[in-house]
């Protein structure tokens, strides 16, 4: 059944210009819809918030944010914001439509995707984030539902209902906003969000593209929500062995359960992707994992055929076996009708008897040396090294020798072969030799600790062991770039061929200074005292520093970093200028909402005993121009 029909708003004409056409889909704080704009001719989606919050302000002042914090972001990978507004209950917002379906979409029906096909998604995905991050938003919300895959291939980034200033991250309704699921260990532990936090729901969306499914997983939220707390995100290979191992470096650097140890926004996990991805060959980039959905094929090429057999020309067509008969005169009488035999002469009879016996005695030597003194090899492999031993018995067949094995398949004290192997063909006094499994092959893992990353490396490779998973974390006992630990642990045994992970150390943690209000010069010469480096990006922005100081740093202050990091700054080039709004006359609390809604705080100066709400002055004059963020005094009327 259509859900669309039983949908009141479908049909209608929404603040005399959006014409509602059908229903998209439904979410928690609103549903969307594909409308028309009335007004400039063109599809686009509108999402309308659900009556019953309209009444809570609280909701409504979040979904405005959204408008005003999306519209913001002129980014191709993020789904455009055209206009917001209300009719009555319906409270909506106009976005640009997208043809095509969700990340979850391609999930259901595709499994886990190649690493190539990941990548392509997730890249755009950062490019997105990126620039939310660095005009000072955070998602918040990121999950496959809310990567947009288009028609076209393009990927767009949606629903940015739950974003809010990076400096704000505080819930002040008290409750988790977000997806339980892709929440970062701080959003569920403090409540706190900020950019790397979209770091690690990318994280967790990467690991689910490479595998076909979530890496936490619970009956309840509470499960999935413990599981966050208290386990590392598992690596892609574990799921999808063969999985190259820069894939599994960078799912665990974006999901480090400690914020300060992932990238510090989406333009360094970008940049870290782009890395990962330029050291991997063609063939780890298309690699197929086993969950992956195969494609349909017709099968014609697997189906079994039957080839007509040609006969040579003049032939036809073949027959089945005919019975020639043979002409009666032609049937040689049986040797025991002949009377005459009987009647001949004894010498005769010995010479018959004779002829047979040697026509007898050539035919037996014949198959005796043919077939007769050969038997063959019982089937051996998988019994026990003792049932092996009783088949050859009883086939008259003796053990010459019995070697031993390492074997990662079969069993230990079973048989992997046997020379000449079953079936074969063996003389009858003949001996057979069997290889006895040992099991699996184990060595005790090496003692890497305290070895540079690239010396573990050969170490771990030289006594039969792969370099696993790299993750990194401060120490205040090993030096930058040395093993801290391995795991499984030093001296433990293992099957020769397995992964080994390992910790290399980031060296002692190291304070970051905050630089924000001081000139370029200043900011990296603290930095450097504290033992970090400086990078001044190219692009300023508009701030309430004054021009050329440092308006934000990546990472912030009060954040750890291993010595010698770099910290990139981002300079102001001066607060904007926005015009002020004449506000005299009014009342003060349209005066204050004026006031806010262009951008600048306001203060509220009553003279004394005076009980009058209109405004008679303001500090700046309206028309005239200030800093955006800068505070307006308004006065109201005296005596």
């Amino acid at each position: 059944m259509d859900t669309t029909l039983q949908d009141p708003l479908v049909g209608q004409l929404l603040d005399g210009r959006y014409r509602i056409d059908a229903r998209i889909a439904v979410g928690g704080m609103a549903t969307v819809y594909r409308a028309t704009d009335t007004r400039l001719d063109r599809v686009l989606a509108l999402k309308v918030m659900h009556p019953a919050l309209a009444t809570d302000a609280a909701f409504v002042e979040r979904f405005i944010r959204e408008a005003k914090s999306v519209a913001r972001l002129a980014h191709p990978n993020v789904v455009a914001v055209f206009d917001q507004g209300a009719q009555g209950a319906y409270v909506y917002l106009a976005m640009e439509y997208v043809a095509g379906c969700t990340l979850r979409d391609v999930l259901r029906e595709r499994g886990a995707l190649q690493p190539r096909a990941a990548l392509d998604i997730l890249e755009p995905v950062l490019a997105a984030l990126g620039a939310a991050h660095r005009a000072g938003f955070v998602h918040r919300d990121m999950k496959p539902e809310n990567v947009l895959i288009g028609d076209d291939g393009r990927v767009k980034v949606a629903d940015f209902g739950l974003v809010r200033a990076v400096g704000t991250v505080t819930d002040t309704t008290g409750s988790l906003l977000g997806t339980v699921s892709y929440l970062a260990p701080e959003q569920i532990e403090h409540g706190t969000a900020d950019t790397r936090a979209d770091v690690y729901a990318c994280g967790v969306v990467l690991y689910e593209m490479l595998t076909g499914s979530k890496p936490h997983a619970g009956d309840t939220a509470a499960q999935v929500i413990y599981q966050h707390l208290n386990e590392d995100v598992p690596a892609p290979s574990a799921a999808v062995p063969g999985l190259a191992a820069g894939l599994d470096e960078l799912v665990a650097e974006a999901t480090a359960r400690a914020a300060e140890l992932r990238p510090t926004d989406a333009v360094a996990l970008f940049a870290r992707t782009r890395e990962v991805r330029a050291a991997l060959t063609g063939e780890q980039l298309d690699a197929m994992p086993p969950q992956a959905v195969a494609d349909a094929r017709d099968g014609a090429e697997d189906r079994t055929s039957v080839i007509p057999r040609v006969l040579p020309e003049g032939q036809g067509t073949a027959h089945h076996t005919s019975r020639l008969e043979v002409p009666p005169e032609l049937v040689p009488r049986p040797w025991w009708r002949g009377a005459g035999l009987l009647a001949a002469p004894r010498r005769v009879l010995v010479a018959v008897l004779a002829a047979v016996l040697l026509v007898l005695g050539a035919g037996a030597g014949v198959w005796y040396i043919n077939s007769g003194q050969f038997t063959r090899v019982p089937a051996l492999l998988g019994k026990t090294q003792t049932d092996a031993e009783k088949r050859l018995e009883d086939a008259g067949l003796d053990v010459k020798a019995v070697r031993r094995a390492y074997s990662d398949t079969v069993e230990r004290d079973t048989v992997i072969s046997s020379d000449p192997a079953p079936g074969e063909r063996i003389r009858g006094n003949d001996a057979v030799t069997l290889v006895v499994s040992r099991g699996p092959e184990t060595m005790r893992v090496p003692d890497v600790e305290g070895l540079p990353l690239p010396d573990a490396r050969r170490e771990l490779k030289a006594t039969g062991f792969e370099a696993g998973m790299v993750t990194r974390e401060f120490s205040l006992d090993v030096a930058r770039g040395e093993i801290v630990r391995t795991d499984p642990a030093v001296g433990t045994e293992r099957h020769v061929g397995s992964a080994v992970a390992l910790v290399v150390s980031k060296g002692a943690p190291v304070g970051v200074p905050d630089v924000t209000g001081l000139d370029a010069q200043d900011a990296r010469a603290k930095l450097e005292e504290a033992g970090l480096k400086a990078k001044v990006l190219p692009e300023r922005i508009n701030a309430s520093e004054d021009a050329g100081e440092v308006a934000r740093q990546s990472p912030g202050a009060r954040a750890h970093a291993a010595e010698g990091d770099t910290v990139e700054l981002t300079l102001s080039k001066g607060p904007r200028m926005i015009e002020v709004p004449d506000v005299t006359g009014r009342s003060v609390g349209e005066a204050r909402s004026a006031l806010e809604d262009a951008g600048f705080e306001v203060k509220v100066d009553r003279p004394f005993l005076s009980f009058s709400d209109t405004v008679a002055s303001q500090s700046v004059e309206g028309g005239e121009k200030a800093a955006e963020g800068s505070r307006i005094t308004v006065r109201t009327k005296g005596f």
